[in-house]
């Protein structure tokens, strides 16, 4: 699970990458860093000059929102079915 929240994290950021760096027009480390800035939840950090900027940047930042949830459930999710089988009680055991 942590592999494929790493991929999937790995894939958004990639994304991210590419589309400051053509709706920007931002060289490839400063896409690199307002990607992961928005990705992680701290915001941007260069200022956006065309429209078209802002709407990426918008639709980027709301996915991003609900992708560090399903990344952190993903990962999560073994450790939860680990403690739901320690509470769980077989028909055997009700019996006794």
């Amino acid at each position: 699970n942590v592999l494929a929240g790493s991929l999937i994290l790995s894939f958004f950021l990639g994304m991210g990458v590419l589309g400051y760096h053509l709706t920007c027009g931002f060289e490839w480390v400063d896409s690199l860093l307002n990607a992961s800035m928005i990705l992680s939840g701290m915001g941007p950090m260069g200022e956006l000059q065309h429209d078209s900027a802002k709407v990426f940047a918008g639709i980027y930042a709301i996915v991003c929102g609900l992708l560090i949830f399903a990344i952190a459930g993903l990962m999560l999710v073994p450790v939860f079915h680990r403690i739901l089988h320690d509470f769980h009680v077989d028909d055997n055991d009700k019996k006794n």
